[in-house]
């Protein structure tokens, strides 16, 4: 049976409502399962639908986080990061998408691909395809208006190519200093080395990033792979 919600989201739902009710955490847990139409907790997390791997990974990050998520060409790496975007409601924050490489149109196709359609999400999810996206646009963005957020960049060596701004490391330690000071959560996506394919790997690791400038990686507090369908985090 289909939920409404993750199950993670679910039960910070019933924490929430615990509090309110004066329940014991079982019991509000219970009753929001008997909402979801299952008998009991156990019930919905033994009979409900998987989550996203995209939910799932969001559910692991921490605010002030900074995560890189990485994959070669066509491994769905950019709607697996709009997907989070999109989802961040379900941890009570707002969702923002910048991106230097996507149109309006495009943004509305993936979401449509992901069965989130644009009309569903457009109070919850803000996307910017401004040409002035850098660190510190992004980094003024998350300043001024406030709030707990879920930022994606799409994407990272996109950010190096216009050399009337500043150099990489510099956009990112900026960027990294509003996040953490916000209590944001933000997801750089990136290109893997095209080496990798000629590897026996069977996934990407940190010395697969595709660098044309140096970058020292230890901004980022996670690291995120997809390849072939598979989710690794690390």
């Amino acid at each position: 049976m289909p939920i409404s919600a993750p199950i993670f989201a679910l039960k910070h739902k019933a924490k929430r409502h615990a509090k309110q009710a004066g329940l014991r955490l079982h019991q509000a847990m219970d009753e929001i399962a008997a909402q979801e139409g299952f008998q009991s907790w156990s019930h919905l997390a033994a009979g409900a639908q998987p989550n996203s791997q995209a939910a799932h990974a969001l559910s692991q990050f921490d605010a002030g986080d900074m995560v890189l998520l990485a994959a070669r060409p066509k491994q769905g790496k950019t709607l697996f990061g709009l997907e989070m975007a999109a989802r961040a409601p379900l941890l009570e924050r707002s969702g923002y998408f910048f991106t230097l490489e996507a149109t309006e149109k495009d943004i509305t196709v993936y979401l449509s691909a992901i069965g989130l359609p644009a009309h569903k999400v457009q109070d919850q999810l803000s996307v910017d395809t401004s040409d002035a996206i850098c660190g510190a646009y992004i980094a003024e963005h998350i300043q001024r208006t406030g709030g707990l957020k879920v930022v994606v960049i799409d994407y990272l060596q996109l950010l190096d190519q216009n050399r009337a701004r500043p150099n990489l490391e510099a956009q990112l330690t900026t960027l990294r200093a509003a996040v953490r000071a916000q209590g944001a959560i933000c997801v750089v996506l990136s290109q893997v080395d095209r080496t990798f394919d000629l590897s026996d790997k069977t996934m990407p690791e940190l010395t697969d990033i595709r660098l044309p400038n140096p970058l020292d990686l230890s901004v980022f507090d996670r690291m995120c792979f997809l390849h072939n369908g598979q989710v690794r985090m690390r």
